[in-house]
């Protein structure tokens, strides 16, 4: 067996859950954890709040490249493209971590048949 699979054998879930914030140096930090507790209410806080502010400046964007809108400065395009780009790395870590947390369907057979 895996070393993954011997952790998920022998702590009864899918394994660490990638959180939605990195180390100082830029790695992943993951949590075991069975989904309850501090750190994963604050992971699922931060984690809502990301994708709320990643809607908002979607809104902004759209609103500020629509057809009639003043045209805005080179400096103020490239402030919008950091923050779109931070915005999809946010949205993509998000979608990682909760495809992560999501039960095999082919397990999920298994189990309905047993």
């Amino acid at each position: 067996m895996r070393r993954r699979d011997l952790y998920d054998a022998a702590s009864g879930g899918g394994g660490p859950r990638l959180l939605p914030w990195t180390s100082p140096e830029g790695k992943p930090c993951y949590l075991s954890t069975d989904g309850q507790g501090y750190l994963s209410t604050l992971a699922d806080s931060i984690e809502t709040v990301q994708l709320s502010m990643g809607q908002e400046l979607l809104e902004y964007a759209r609103e500020a490249t629509a057809p009639g809108v003043p045209t805005l400065s080179a400096t103020e395009y490239r402030w919008l493209a950091r923050r779109l780009t931070e915005a999809l790395a946010d949205a993509l870590r998000v979608a990682d971590s909760r495809g992560q947390r999501l039960p095999d369907p082919g397990e999920e057979e298994v189990d309905e048949g047993a």
